[in-house]
């Protein structure tokens, strides 16, 4: 079930949905461990785990046991030299996702599980704009406990939650809390926004970056990531695209519309008497882009107006695919389900006037060119 889960054929060339990046907006082993001793961390300063949460409902499992069931499948990645953060296996195939952020710039790159026996591991494919790797670790398939991945979409406010990984290079640890807010977005480390992330109160460091957060049926429900300051989970949905791509092909294209855009506010529309009162102002077209050669006009002007920057000028983009749009994100979620190569059908005003549009998505390049 578990391979099934993570290799449907649906997954496979689909468009890495939920990866703001995706967009091109430019907005602001298991059992090689058998027998060896692990470490259940206790954090200081932090309410105790309410483990009873865990156990209310269903197949709810107690903090111990989603560690006790989870953590084999939890490794070390490390260079000869360094310890870079965690990864968790996803496959008997060998295949262990990680923060591609844990894994930039190394040239060589180890696995170690809890018997401290580190293995070398391939780089299968990257991806920088959801700031998420794939590697493979070459060993027999009963070496590897791969983790169950589970549905990000279910995913509530306040649920309780577990991360697992490596705090500055330690053994294996685990920490609990809640989900502490959703559709968050953060910055990959390429530049572009990632949408859709889940924050949460569960203490983290870089050395848990990469590694697991599991809810509590001990499915995981994201890749964690401190790297900002607060601890926060790339989906798992979004995961399962990336890595599926990755796997296939060792990358991954998001769909670019090369568009700056600025979300129009009715008291803005009113002061500067413009066509509509919601949609957004195209700040800026990226040069040589789908939205360029489409004939999208961007901003001439920045007018600034208790102490907040708008963008006026240029056109106003009201409906996208026949989809009133009236904030970013919406922008982002109809790119973002798209291909390279797919066109987009942009309803504006220029001035007083209604035009359409028909933008070309091209593949976003490695860093946003805007």
């Amino acid at each position: 079930m578990r391979r099934l889960t993570f290799q449907g054929a649906t997954l496979v060339g689909a468009g890495a949905t939920g990866a703001a990046v995706a967009v091109g907006i430019v907005a602001a082993a298991g059992a090689l461990g058998a027998g060896t001793t692990t470490t259940v961390r206790e954090v200081v300063d932090q309410a105790p785990p309410d483990t009873a949460s865990f156990a209310r409902a269903g197949r709810s499992l107690t903090v111990h046991d989603v560690y006790m069931r989870a953590a084999p499948g939890v490794v070390q990645l490390t260079t000869p030299r360094s310890v870079l953060g965690s990864g968790f296996v996803i496959d008997k195939a060998g295949h262990v996702v990680t923060s591609f952020g844990v894994i930039q710039g190394a040239r060589r790159i180890e696995v170690s599980f809890s018997n401290d026996e580190r293995l070398p591991a391939r780089v299968v494919g990257r991806d920088p704009s959801t700031d998420l790797a794939v590697l493979q670790v070459k060993a027999r398939s009963r070496a590897f406990t791969p983790l169950e991945l589970g549905n990000s979409d279910l995913v509530r406010v306040g649920d309780s939650v577990v991360a697992i990984g490596n705090p500055v290079g330690r053994d294996r640890s685990i920490t609990a809390g809640i989900v502490s807010a959703l559709q968050r977005s953060v910055v990959a480390p390429n530049g572009s926004p990632i949408d859709h992330v889940v924050q949460t109160d569960a203490a983290l460091d870089r050395g848990n970056s990469g590694g697991p957060l599991l809810n509590s049926r001990g499915q995981v429900i994201g890749v964690s990531n401190a790297d900002v300051g607060i601890g926060f989970a790339i989906p798992i949905n979004t995961v399962k695209n990336v890595a599926a791509q990755l796997i296939a092909k060792g990358v991954v294209e998001h769909a670019f519309a090369g568009l700056d855009v600025h979300a129009l506010s009715p008291r803005v529309a009113t002061l500067f008497r413009l066509p509509v009162q919601r949609g957004l102002l195209v700040a800026k077209v990226c040069n040589d882009g789908g939205a360029a050669r489409a004939g999208v006009r961007g901003a001439t002007r920045q007018v600034t107006i208790a102490g907040d920057t708008w963008p006026l000028g240029g056109d106003i983009i009201v409906r996208m695919d026949g989809v009133r749009v009236a904030s970013v994100d919406q922008l982002r979620e109809i790119v973002g389900a798209k291909k390279p190569g797919d066109a987009v059908a942009l309803e504006l005003y220029r001035g007083d006037k209604s035009m359409n549009l028909n933008v070309k998505l091209e593949r976003q390049p490695v860093s946003p060119p805007c």
